[in-house]
Parts: C-alpha cells; structure tokens; sequence
C-alpha cells in the first residue's frame, strides 16, 4: 500500500489538534528561538565578566548580559512546560478524531467489513493503532522544530566565523543520513509489529467468544498456545525495532562528540590566532551543541515511524468502502422482493450463483437447504446488508441501491440467530433502531397517554410503567415506517414474538437493563425477534433467528407470522419441517442455486427435499 494515503490521514490528524496545536507550535518555536539566542548571551556575559578584570569601572556593564541569559533560561522551561501540556492535549484530540472516524465508517460500512477484517483485527487498529497515530502531532511539531535550532546555530556559527559553520554543516549532513535510514527501517519492522498484535486479538477474541467450549473441552493450553503463537513474530520485529534504534543511537553518539571536537578544535585555533574572543568560543561551543541536538530527533523519528505504519492500517480499514444509497423514496407496495440473476462472493468463494427468484408481497417464504447452501447469503443480499458482485434486488419495482438509507431501514426488519441486544434496558432492546428514524417533534397519542399513566403514580407499581414514561419524555421515541410506535406498540412486537410475559415477570420488566436479565437462548432470540417485528415495515427477514425456540414457543411465533404479521413481506430461513410447512412458498437452495421453488406439500414427494431436513435434524 502506498504512503500517501497515510500520510495525508497523518496531516489531517495533526491539523485537529485545534488550538492546542496552534500552542504547541507557538511554545515549540519560541523555545527554540530562546535557545538559540541563550548561547549568543552567554557569550556576551562571559566577554563582561573578562571586562570587569580591566577595571572596576567595566563592571557596569555586566547586569544587563546576566539579566538577558536568565531570562532566557526561565523562557526556556516555561515553554518546555507548556509544550507537554499543548502535546498531551493536541494528542488526545488527533487520537479522538482518528478513532471517532475509525468507528463510524466501520458501522457504516457494516457487515462489509468483517469480510476483509477480523474482529480482534478492527479492534486493535481502532484502539492501539489509533493511539499511535494519534501521538504524531507531537512528533511533527517537535522534530520539525529541531530544524530551527540546527539552522540557527549554523548562521551564528557563519556569523563568528565561516569555518565553524563549515564544520558544523559536515556534521549535521551524518547525523540527517543517519535519521533517515532509521527512519525508512523502522516503518517497516514496525507494520510488523502492529500486525503480529492484530493477529495476536483476533485469534484472543475468537477464543473468547467461545469460551465455554474451550473450558467444556479441557483445551485451555491448546488454545492459549493457539492465541499466542505469532508472539515469536512479535518479538522478532521488537527486537528489530530495538536494534535499529540502538544501532542509530550509537551512529549518532559517535558522531555528535566527534562533530562537537571538530568544531572546539577549529575554535580553538582561531582563538589561538586572535580571531575569536573568548566569549565567542563559548558561544561556539554552545551553538554545536544546539545544532547537533538534531540527533535528538531519533526518537520523534520512531515516533513517526510508529504512527505511520498505523495510518497504514487505518487507511485498510478506509479503504472498504461503505455502501452507497440513492435517493428513491420506496412507492407505496406490499413489499414484493424479487431478486435478479444475483450472485454473491466472500473471498473468491461463490455463496450465490444467478438467483433468481419472486417473493410477492404479504407472503411468506421459506428458504432451505443443506448447510453452506446460501441461505444466509440470500438473506443478506435480501435486505442490502451486503451487496451483490452481479445481478439485482428489487423492493417494490425500486432497486435496493436506489433508495435512500432511511426508507430502506423503515422498510426491512432483521432478526438474526444470535441477536445482539443493544440498549439499556430491554425495552429499549426492543425499540433498538427506530428511534434513529423519528421525525423531529413528532409524538403519538400512544406514548403521550402511557406517560401519563407513569406519572400518575403507576410507576410505582412497576418497572414497565417507568420505562414507558423514559419513552414518552424521550426525543427517541421508537417509532415505525408511518406511525409513531408508542410502548404499547413495542410490547405488542414482544407479545407476537412471545417475549412479552418473561420480561413482564422481571422485577422492572422492560426497564430491566438488558446486561443483567437473566435470559436464555431462545429468550435473547425471542428479544431479537420483537425488534425485528417492530421494525419491519414491510419487508421481515429472519436469518435462522428462531432455531433456539422451543418445538411450541416456535409453533406459537409461527402463528403470529401468518396472523397479525400477514401483513408484512416474509422472508424465513428454515431449519424445521413445521416452519416450511407454515410458509406460502419455499425456495430450496443448492449449492448456491435455486433448486426448485413451490409449496412444501409439493417439494416433499422428492426425496432430496426430506433429505436436507434430515440433515439438519442430524446435525
């Protein structure tokens, strides 16, 4: 990947460091401008103080030089302490902006990202990369104004005489050969590094995730040799990354005594030969030291190394790009879903191969087939939680890419098998989603009367009443594609997907805060459910979302599929018989192709089609 990309992530990081940046460059550059003229003061008090030995007469003349070096010392360390502040502060706000960014555009991008990315891999870039890049203004402002010094010492070097500063630029143009190498090496082994750490949380997040599995299984030891083993690889670029500094450390202790002699030296003849004083020699030798403190640089330099090797990473995580929407407006419809010619890859692996396929509007489908046949690709591509390589997806007569991102969101309701529940308490679990689709000052009649009913002293009596009245006061009110969804309407969603009597049984019912709800399997999916039948407009899509569900809790949600949600475009991936049986149609995936559609009655009489839920049952 080529370094602009990173770099410019790099100048507009440094550039929101907002004021604080302003100051640390104001500090940085005053700094060096007192250290400059320091020695050129001290000079000139060394020259009074040997006055003062012709006469006592000459000693008027030393309080004004003393005066000027002490006050340039105490500029000096004024500025020194304000820059650690400025870079604290500029830094935390590079790192806030970096990350700020990293997160949004990874949730824009959605379930596109996790195909290029691991987890543990978008974790780490969004929390160590970032904190890496986001230490750069510092570096940048702080190496950069080591330049000024070392220029300065070479034009006040010109100005006593042209030989010191001869000498000094010979010097200065070792030390610079020597950063740059460090610098170019340094990126390299520290993409490495950043790498081997990325690899290193994305294998730990896999095994957390299932963490009972590997207790179940005694295999603790297995996986933790698993988890860690590119820790040889991390420590093989760490110790690279040591050696080059080190290497460059000595390069550059070599050099700047040598360069520091070479000039006392050429001083020193000159002063032998009358034409330096005294005071211009100490002046001499301070500014040496002045202008060799470029070595210093080496460690801003890692720095910048280490924060451009994480802007390359970043960059990889900007470089997904995240889906576009049009500005369609969905026409009124049933929701009639057609899919055309569409084809899916992950990896350079063909999920779907040229579907083609009608679900009409206010029906429900069933979709099944052995596993890795393409049901959760088809069910994806259904609601634009990813796009095809080829073909088309139609809402309505409107293409998905067409409409805009609100309409389609107010459109499509999604449950999943392992539904994450977002939100702090579980009716806000349910309502999860359409708070962000409400219209400005908009209130239902609904919500207005159960806030009512909380404030009249029912909030008291239960959880459930508090939460209702949080939801009448909110701007995030849920509401649906049309209508504002008031609580009444949300624990209706509940009911049908029968999670409305266990969390009515809570002690705070739906103001019960989600982490803590002693909930099992199938009653997080029941949960996830309910947001799904909240959201969807017109289009429902559930992807394996009730394979947790008991025989008649499934039974009873079945109903309320073809009852009270008849109204609404179904789309089901179906493991059990009893769910095909209930659908209006079934499309039976193979391979990534549409075997054969029809109803389930009609598909049974061939015996490929009881032999895909035989294998599920097996499985």
């Amino acid at each position: 990947m080529s370094s602009r990309p990173a770099d410019l992530l790099i100048a507009r990081a440094v550039r929101r460091g907002g004021p604080w940046l302003a100051a640390l460059t104001a500090t940085a550059l005053l700094g060096a401008a007192a250290d400059l003229m320091l020695p050129a003061a001290l000079g000139h008090a060394v020259d009074a103080v040997v006055r003062t030995q012709a006469g006592p007469e000459a000693g008027f003349g030393l309080t004004g030089p003393l005066t000027t070096a002490a006050l340039l010392v105490s500029l000096v360390v004024a500025c020194d302490a304000l820059g650690v502040l400025a870079a604290g502060v500029s830094g935390a706000r590079a790192a806030q902006w970096l990350r700020s960014r990293v997160v949004a555009h990874t949730l824009s991008v959605g379930a596109g990202m996790t195909r290029h990315f691991t987890a543990g891999e978008i974790v780490t870039r969004a929390g160590v990369n970032v904190e890496e890049a986001g230490r750069t203004p510092e570096a940048v402002v702080t190496a950069a104004t080591l330049i000024i010094p070392a220029a300065g010492s070479v034009v006040a070097l010109a100005l006593i005489d042209p030989w010191l500063a001869v000498t000094l630029v010979a010097g200065l143009l070792l030390i610079v050969a020597v950063l740059r190498a460090f610098m170019r090496r340094t990126t390299a082994a520290s993409g490495g590094y950043q790498q081997a750490q990325g690899e290193i949380a994305a294998m730990l997040v896999g095994a957390l995730a299932g963490a009972r599995t590997i207790t179940a299984a005694g295999t603790e030891d297995l996986e933790a040799a698993r988890v860690l083993a590119p820790l040889p690889r991390l420590r093989a670029h760490g110790l690279a990354l040591w050696r080059l500094q080190a290497r460059a450390g000595v390069q550059a202790a070599v050099v700047i005594p040598l360069l520091e002699i070479a000039v006392l030296a050429v001083g020193g003849l000159r002063l032998s030969a009358g034409g330096l004083t005294v005071g211009e020699l100490l002046a001499a030798a301070r500014y040496v030291v002045l202008g060799a403190g470029l070595g210093s640089a080496l460690g801003y330099a890692a720095r910048i190394a280490r924060a451009r090797s994480a802007a390359r990473r970043l960059e990889q995580l900007f470089a997904v790009p995240p889906p576009a929407y049009g500005d369609r407006p969905l026409p009124p419809g049933p929701g009639t879903l057609e899919l055309r010619d569409v084809t899916v890859r992950a990896d350079g692996v063909r999920l779907l191969s040229g579907v083609s396929l009608v679900v009409p509007g206010g029906t429900c489908t069933a979709v099944v087939g052995r596993s890795g046949s393409g049901k959760s690709s088809l069910a994806a591509v259904a609601g634009r939680l990813v796009d095809p390589e080829r073909g088309t997806v139609l809402l309505d007569g409107v293409p998905l890419r067409e409409v805009g991102r609100e309409p389609l969101r107010r459109a499509v309701g999604y449950a999943f098998e392992r539904p994450a529940l977002f939100g702090d308490t579980l009716g806000e679990a349910v309502a999860f989603g359409l708070a962000a689709r409400d219209d400005a000052g908009k209130r239902s009649e609904d919500t207005a009367r159960s806030g009512d009913t909380a404030r009249s002293g029912d909030t008291a009596r239960s959880g459930d009443a508090v939460w209702r009245a949080d939801a009448a006061r909110s701007e995030d009110t849920a509401r649906s594609a049309d209508a504002v969804r008031s609580a009444d309407a949300v624990r209706a969603a509940a009911g049908a997907a029968r999670a409305d009597a266990f969390i009515r049984r809570l002690p705070l019912g739906y103001a019960t805060p989600a982490g803590e709800a002693p909930m099992s399997g199938g009653e997080i999916q029941r949960v996830g459910l309910a947001r799904a039948f909240a959201q969807a407009g017109r289009l429902l899509i559930l992807d394996d979302a009730m394979s947790s569900l008991d025989t008649v809790t499934e039974r009873q949600v079945g109903r309320a599929l073809t009852g009270s949600l008849s109204d609404r475009t179904r789309l089901v991936v179906a493991h059990r018989v009893t769910t095909a049986a209930q659908a209006d149609q079934v499309v039976w995936l193979d391979n990534g192709r549409v075997r054969a559609t029809g109803t389930h009655e009609r598909l049974w009489d061939d015996p490929g089609y009881r032999a895909v839920f035989r294998a599920e049952e097996a499985s």
